[in-house]
């Protein structure tokens, strides 16, 4: 999760950098672009009298100066997409999420669950260069060490499918949460189906 939140942030502030490109010296602008599922993220701007400024809401603007601190001010995003649309072309695709369900105690999928594995494989395929994170998950029961090693099978099952039908195993990774980050939060040594699950983002 760390990886993708820096892997994130390094977009957002790739993206401010090329805003910054397009402005006439000696001034500087720098926009702080939306992520696209929504989640948070900042960049610093510093000027070079090392006075600085730091963006954290969608669209936020900082003009800086040969002196003098940043200035902030927000930035009208139908007029930034009029004026820049070569870069908002270059912003990757949104991430999908599909989720898939386990029979209790092993690494079965349910049946239902065929469906959303062929969705996901269809717009995995549909992407040039797309990749799949693969996380599984578990319920309550049994131990925390048995947990994690039963996610982490699970993890591969669906990963195994994936390059059973010919996406590239190079481009699908696998992690195990164990019963780490419940999807429904129960006791200790609670049977909960919807826990017993594997969280698959296309990318």
């Amino acid at each position: 999760m760390v990886q993708r939140r820096r892997l994130a942030l390094l977009a957002t502030a790739l993206s401010a950098v090329l805003l910054a490109a397009c402005s006439a010296p000696p001034t500087t602008r720098v926009v702080l672009l939306p992520q696209a599922d929504g989640t948070p993220s900042s960049v610093i701007v510093r000027a070079n009298n090392d006075d600085e400024r730091t963006l954290s809401e969608p669209y936020q603007r900082a003009t800086a100066k040969a002196r003098g601190a940043p200035v902030l001010d927000q930035a009208d995003p139908a007029r930034l997409r009029t004026e820049n649309p070569a870069l908002f072309e270059l912003l990757p695709p949104p991430v999908l999420n599909y989720t898939v369900y386990f029979d209790i105690g092993g690494a079965v999928l349910t049946g239902s669950s065929q469906i959303a594995m062929n969705e996901a494989l269809k717009a995995a395929l549909a992407r040039s260069g797309g990749e799949i994170v693969v996380t599984g998950h578990t319920d309550t029961v049994g131990s925390p060490t048995r947990n994690d090693e039963l996610s982490r099978r699970r993890g591969d099952q669906v990963r195994q499918l994936f390059l059973a039908r010919g996406f590239p195993a190079h481009r699908v990774e696998v992690v195990g949460r164990g019963e780490r980050d419940l999807a429904i939060p129960t006791a200790d040594e609670v049977d909960e189906p919807r826990n017993r699950r594997v969280a698959i983002e296309v990318r």
